[in-house]
């Protein structure tokens, strides 16, 4: 039985004892009818944290200061500026801090390390994932196998729910590794599916794929700064996420790698030949090659990256050789310098996860989610309305968003929802995902939305 209660005065008694209660004071809220809106769509985009501005601000001045010189006599000198993030990141996805940068944009980073983990060869030449990833993930799978000559339609297979069913069975995902088996070259899944919320399982995922000899991807654009991650001691491969969700870094900000430290080799004293290289033939010299002596680019264990500037040993970057010497760390899959202007944002969003410290969050957000579950189980019993939460009930298997089918109503009752002042979203063709952050919501926020959420019901009948 519940412990739970549907009234203001048991929420705000769980606000009183949230130990993190105070970081909702270090946002900007937008406001309707002259108070904080009910915001539950940081699973799309993130609160801006006050502290932004001042970020901004403080490289702004240097820019004007120093002029080129700001590359090393800023306050956080931009040469260097990707540096101060990388403890942060390691302690969020739970990796050694070689295994991590912050680079690029989520879909880039993909990108990038499908170069390095995507290499079909023979037989093995197929993709697995969920159904209905995140369309930008369909679209960078089906395009890196046209890339290599393969047939989207054949070679990217997507895991089925069983008839009757809204999410996946770990035993069935597993199950289609072990079928595919010999024709297995990558599986690559959300660490939480954008649609239905569901977490997976990807210390299982990975093991089971390693098994049959494929790699282990995950995109975590909706699992870091929600879920408490392992990245380094579940094996994974690699990884990739965004900053805008749930780790408030504001629109479209620089985004991050994982690479596992058993692919981390020392640097090489020069391009391996490709006949060297044990990359196959289908793949394409660089282009530009001064010398006509074409070179592949490899780290020290033979695994190929696309390289740039960046991710050249930084002892030696502006010597400007034309031999790619890459750094020992994730930072060799980094092409162009840092985004300095959006990392300053990163850099403030990170340090409140440091402050408040994921098993802190996660354990605020699986009590926060599941009186969230309570709530709209609660409304729907009093309502005589079918909103089935289409989300896994097991904490284990979500992080902090729900995603709600209500039957009778979709989308004009999204509407109605909006008029009243909560920020959630909808996401074709039928639902309606809530995310209640650990951050900054707050346990009455999630009564309030109770009560708007009863009474727009109420007004449709």
């Amino acid at each position: 039985m519940s412990t739970y209660q549907n009234t203001l005065a048991h929420a705000q008694a769980l606000d009183a004892v949230d130990p993190l209660r105070s970081f909702r004071n270090e946002f900007h809220f937008p406001q309707h009818a002259d108070r904080d809106v009910l915001y539950f769509t940081g699973n799309s985009l993130g609160l801006q944290p006050k502290a932004a501005a001042d970020a901004l601000k403080q490289e702004l001045d240097d820019w004007a200061r120093f002029g080129v010189e700001g590359h090393f006599h800023a306050k956080h000198p931009w040469y260097s500026y990707h540096e101060e993030l990388t403890p942060s990141l390691a302690r969020l996805v739970g990796a050694l801090p070689e295994e991590v940068v912050a680079m690029n944009q989520l879909t880039s980073n993909l990108h990038f390390l499908m170069v390095s983990f995507y290499r079909p060869s023979g037989k093995r030449t197929k993709i697995l994932t969920e159904q209905r990833p995140f369309p930008s993930d369909t679209y960078a799978f089906a395009s890196q196998i046209a890339f290599h000559g393969g047939d989207p339609a054949m070679d990217l297979v997507e895991v089925q729910p069983r008839d009757g069913e809204h999410t996946l069975r770990t035993e069935d995902i597993i199950a289609k590794i072990n079928e595919l088996s010999e024709e297995l070259a990558l599986v690559c899944f959300g660490g939480v599916n954008f649609y239905t919320g569901q977490a997976f399982d990807m210390a299982a995922i990975t093991q089971a794929a390693h098994a049959v000899g494929a790699t282990a991807g995950f995109d975590l654009a909706h699992a870091a700064g929600n879920l408490h991650l392992k990245l380094h001691d579940w094996n994974v491969d690699f990884a990739c996420w965004c900053s805008y969700k749930y780790l408030n870094s504001g629109p479209g900000s620089v985004a991050g790698a994982f690479v596992h430290q058993r692919h981390l080799g020392p640097k090489p004293a020069q391009g391996l030949p490709r006949n060297e290289g044990t990359l196959s033939e289908k793949a394409a010299s660089p282009a530009g090659s001064l010398s006509g002596d074409p070179t592949e680019v490899y780290l020290g264990n033979g695994l190929p990256l696309f390289a740039g500037w960046w991710g050249h040993d930084k002892n030696e970057r502006f010597k400007m050789e034309r031999t790619f010497k890459p750094m020992p760390t994730a930072e060799a899959w980094q092409v162009s310098n840092a985004p300095v202007f959006s990392m300053a944002v990163h850099r403030v969003a990170l340090e409140q996860f440091d402050r408040a410290g994921i098993s802190q969050l996660r354990a605020k957000s699986e009590q926060l989610t599941a009186y969230l579950a309570f709530i709209i189980a609660e409304v729907a019993q009093h309502s005589g309305t079918r909103l089935e939460v289409i989300t896994p009930n097991d904490p284990m298997q979500r992080g902090c968003q729900l995603s709600i089918l209500a039957h009778g109503h979709g989308k004009a009752l999204f509407n109605r929802i909006t008029e009243r002042g909560v920020v959630a979203d909808w996401r074709e063709p039928n639902v309606i995902r809530v995310a209640p952050v650990p951050m900054y919501n707050s346990f009455e926020d999630v009564y309030r939305f109770g009560v708007i959420l009863t009474e727009c019901l109420s007004a449709s009948h």
